[in-house]
């Protein structure tokens, strides 16, 4: 689970998709991939407006994995 996302009390009742992918860690790519994959079908595409609840983010944390900045540089094993 991402490290933002917490069984605490949520702060809004509806988050948006930038709100959600944040909330995530992914990007807005990341999130309508893992939509695409896990939630949604051919016969029934993902909307092109999504808002979720806290619990749903909740549920989709687990097929997201944080993406990492260009920034971040593994240290080496010793």
């Amino acid at each position: 689970m991402s490290s933002k996302m917490s069984l605490q009390k949520p702060i809004k009742q509806y988050y948006n998709e930038v709100e959600a992918a944040n909330l995530l860690s992914i990007s807005l790519t990341a999130l309508h991939e893992i939509l695409d994959r896990h939630v949604f079908s051919h016969d029934n595409p993902r909307p092109d407006k999504i808002e979720f609840t806290y619990s749903e983010l909740l549920l989709l944390s687990v097929w997201a994995k944080p993406e990492r900045g260009d920034n971040i540089l593994e240290m080496p094993r010793r």
